[in-house]
């Protein structure tokens, strides 16, 4: 039975964690109402005893009764009713406080710390979920500005190449480019002021200021937002000391000599708007630097931060402030003085690199939030599964134990007792549990990693959640390394285990996620895994780590697009032959999927069977084996209610075992004749390409193609004779119709489309593979590079592979329409009326009809009808162990 923390997971985390909570809320309000039946029933008994111990005080006031009678049989008999009451008053209070003790109070401090965990759990992990999807926001966002900025830069590249040429190819670089040349001003000396009515002299000028600053009280001034200012006077100490040392006879003529000093720089009004100069004790002026530097007196600044405010004036911006805008501006460099040099070019390029380096932070800072919250998850959900467990116990013992307090007091109530006992009975932990995990269940764990997605489709720096054949193409391997280098450190480890009930249990032990995300930090890194991260975990961690990562991919092992192919599979009833009318067609099912795939399975079943075989393992372990590897070998698109309860996965992973030498040796068959060319229009698409990289350039040459194109399909032709490079030749196919696809391979997928993108550079010969093969093994028709790698389906593996030849430039390859004329298919063989006509006048049928990528004109058609040939055969096709 699948627990708690197999059950409430969804995409996003809350769904199944909220409906988990809803029930759990449940269980709080059923334990009130638990606790409300016993405290009521605890009130009932009271206020029924002590209504029953009222009886006998009420009967002794009536006077003159059976207290005159002292023998009489029928005092007794009221004597005994009499006491009857008293003791079942006694009987029924101790009912009541029994409850009290032993079901209320106790079962009362249970419910408050049975909600207090649940509530405590809930807010822990609302508030990690919250935190996970503000990071997963700012990522978002991160990712967004790291392409704008590789767009820009890109931009600006394309730009630069066109907009700007050599110089020395430049054709005006020798004709004389006019210069405007500006005379300096002489420098002029200081010359008389007018302050006032009079003249003053610079000598003058300085005495004047140099006893004035010496003279005139000065301080700071704070002005709200700006700062403080410094050296700063009021207006009427200025006036004051014109007054009383420059002979002012009027305050109007002491203004106008301030205006004055204003006007010639020496001064400046502070906080308000304009430079009046009036006599106002409100208003106040600072001292310039200019002031200072005429009067020979060093200007008085503080020690603090400053900056400058521009204003008018030619030394307006040397006057200090100090306050809370220097704090706002300190880094706004406008000037960009820290980076003098840097041009507009090499700013983008940085700033592209920092958003990258910012982005990439924000992915593995989100994906070690991710497993954080996950791991915080299943603890959560084991510890709430044993508080609900611990509930419903506690409901049963509470039932128990209120039966109880009845039962030990009032025999007379034991009918109820019984039934009470027999409501207690049915009462099953395990059984509710398993209902509400049937019911309410949201979806199996199956996370879904956030992946940096590189601008030019670099998957160098992670292995986890990257698609398998983007990873496996990384990794220059067929099967993704990840994957060989588990399987072997495995196969190497189990002699190391004492039995093989331990060897068995390595993949059914239950190790927890926090040690399993450990060691995926450490092989996360894109790289080969070293064997010594290995050495430092024990072997169920290492065999967890490969569950993980068949967890974490964007899509199964088997592809969810077959999901619905394999469902029909197994609802469909048997026919006459069982397993081997099914097999068949898990076989052509299964040759729909990517290489890539196709081999991690072979890769996969393969260890998985040697296990079985070399341990004895029984029907028990392998049944749990297959429902332990179900959900890492074939998932649904999207989970829900009916996909959860569907067994399909489990059975396909055991015909997988069952019928892996079948399945996969006819999956390499297909696989070569798909190769060599013997199953017409079927090519597999190449992937979706997201690498924006000259694109301009790409689209630029697409365009011209398309132009030669369109110019040569006006003008066409003879075709000349086919070289040596241009010719491809294609042998008959050899079998019968039962090697040809049931299901129609021709149908694309909803994502082939998408695949096949139209060339954006010269127009290429079609191909049926993507590199030309290595090396080739006639006896197996398999393909070795030299490296060892193993290749399939006739493509070159990345490492190693020789480039196709391409044909010669503006020779575009045209179909020769003969070869398609009244073309028919015969006993799985390809029949031509030319290839009839011959057979029938030389008695043979083995001619193979001419390819339709031959050239063949009309003379050499003639001359292959009049001469025929014997049958020839292209790869031979033979079943064979993949050597992965």
């Amino acid at each position: 039975m699948p627990g708690f923390a197999d059950s409430f997971w969804s995409t996003d985390y809350a769904a199944g964690l909220g409906v988990l909570f809803g029930k759990l809320q449940q269980g709080v309000i059923e334990n009130r109402q638990v606790l409300t039946i016993a405290r009521m029933r605890a009130e009932a008994e009271e206020i029924y005893g002590q209504r029953l111990s009222e009886i006998a005080p009420a009967v002794d006031k009536i006077q003159g009764g059976f207290g005159r009678d002292d023998g009489a049989s029928v005092r007794k008999a009221y004597e005994g009713v009499r006491s009857e009451m008293e003791d079942a008053a006694r009987n029924h209070k101790k009912i009541a406080q029994n409850i009290r003790d032993l079901v209320v109070n106790p079962f009362s401090r249970w419910c408050d710390a049975h909600e207090a965990r649940i509530q405590d759990s809930q807010e822990e992990l609302q508030a990690r979920i919250k935190a996970h999807d503000k990071q997963a926001e700012a990522v978002k966002k991160l990712r967004s500005n790291y392409f704008s900025k590789c767009r820009l830069v890109e931009d600006l590249e394309e730009e630069n190449k066109l907009a700007f040429q050599d110089p020395e190819t430049s054709p005006k670089q020798k004709q004389n480019v006019p210069q405007i040349k500006v005379e300096q001003e002489p420098v002029q000396e200081d010359e008389p002021l007018e302050i006032g009515d009079q003249m003053y002299t610079p000598e003058q000028i300085k005495k004047l200021l140099a006893h004035m600053l010496t003279t005139v009280k000065m301080g700071e001034t704070k002005v709200p937002i700006l700062g403080t200012y410094q050296n700063t006077s009021a207006g009427t100490d200025i006036v004051d000391y014109i007054q009383q040392h420059m002979g002012s006879t009027s305050v109007s003529y002491a203004e106008r000599i301030g205006q004055d000093l204003v006007t010639h720089g020496f001064l400046r009004l502070v906080g308000n708007v304009g430079n009046t100069f009036a006599n106002s004790s409100k208003l106040f002026y600072q001292w310039r630097p200019r002031a200072f530097e005429v009067a020979g007196l060093p200007e008085k600044k503080t020690l603090g931060r400053t900056f400058s405010i521009p204003v008018s004036g030619s030394d307006a911006a040397d006057s200090p402030v100090v306050g809370t805008v220097t704090e706002y501006l300190a880094k706004w460099d406008v000037l960009n003085t820290s980076r003098p040099n840097e041009t507009p070019a090499e700013r983008m390029r940085r700033e592209a690199r920092e958003a990258d380096e910012r982005y990439k932070a924000g992915v593995q800072k989100l994906d070690e939030m991710r497993c954080e919250l996950e791991e915080a998850i299943f603890l959560h959900l084991k510890f709430l599964e044993r508080c609900e467990l611990d509930r419903l116990k506690a409901i049963k013992t509470v039932i128990l134990d209120f039966s109880g307090t009845i039962s030990n007091v009032i025999p007379s109530l034991q009918a109820t007792v019984d039934n009470m006992m027999l409501y207690q009975e049915t009462v099953q932990p395990l059984g509710d549990l398993r209902y509400l995990l049937e019911n309410y269940r949201t979806g199996s764990f199956v996370p879904k990693v956030v992946v940096y997605e590189n601008y030019y489709n670099k998957v160098d720096d992670q292995t986890f959640g990257v698609d398998l054949e983007a990873r496996a193409r990384a990794d220059r391997k067929r099967v993704p390394i990840i994957i060989t280098t588990l399987l072997t450190y495995l196969d190497h480890h189990y002699p190391d285990l004492e039995g093989d009930e331990a060897r068995r249990g390595v993949w059914l032990h239950e190790v927890p996620l926090s040690q399993t995300h450990k060691l995926r930090a450490l092989v996360n890194n894109g790289k080969p895994p070293a064997l010594e991260t290995f050495a430092q975990f024990d072997i169920p961690t290492v065999a967890s780590l490969l569950k993980l990562y068949l967890l974490e991919l964007p899509d199964s092992l088997v592809s969810s697009h077959v999901y619905e192919i394999i469902r029909t599979i197994y609802t469909t009833p048997p026919g006459d032959g069982g397993d081997a009318a099914r097999i068949p067609v898990l076989q052509q099912t299964l040759s729909q999927l990517r290489l890539t795939n196709i081999a991690s399975l072979d890769a996969c079943m393969n260890h998985f069977t040697r296990l079985i075989d070399l341990t004895s393992a029984d029907e028990e372990y392998v049944s749990k084996l297959a429902t332990m590897l179900a959900p890492c070998i074939l998932r649904p698109r999207t989970e829900t209610s009916l996909t959860m309860e569907e067994k399909h996965a489990y059975r396909l992973v055991r015909d997988l075992f069952a019928h892996k030498d079948a399945i996969f040796n006819e999956l390499k068959r297909l696989s070569t004749m798909t190769s060599s060319g013997s199953i017409k229009g079927q090519s597999r698409p190449r992937a979706i390409s997201t690498d924006e990289s000259n694109r301009k350039a790409h689209m630029e040459e697409r365009n011209r193609a398309i132009l030669e194109k369109a110019s040569g399909s006006r003008s066409r032709a003879t075709s000349p004779a086919p070289s040596s490079r241009a010719t491809h030749r294609r042998d008959r196919s050899v079998g019968g119709p039962e090697t040809r696809f049931p299901i129609s391979t021709n149908i694309s997928s909803p994502t082939s489309e998408h695949r096949k993108r139209t060339s954006l550079g010269p127009v290429l010969p079609k191909r049926t593979s993507l590199e030309v093969p290595a090396e080739t093994d006639g006896a197996t028709g398999l393909s070795h590079p030299a490296d060892g790698n193993f290749i399939m389906n006739g493509i070159a593996s990345v490492t190693g592979a020789v480039p196709a030849a391409e044909p010669q430039e503006g020779m575009v390859e045209k179909r020769n329409s003969l070869s398609r004329s009244g073309a028919r298919f015969s006993a799985g063989r390809r029949v031509t009326p030319a290839s009839t006509a011959a057979a029938a006048a030389t008695g043979t049928t083995g001619t193979p009809p001419p390819s339709r990528h031959q050239h063949t004109g009309s003379g050499q058609l003639e001359a292959q009808q009049q001469s025929p040939k014997p049958a020839q055969h292209g790869v031979t096709l033979v079943d064979a162990p993949m050597d992965y």
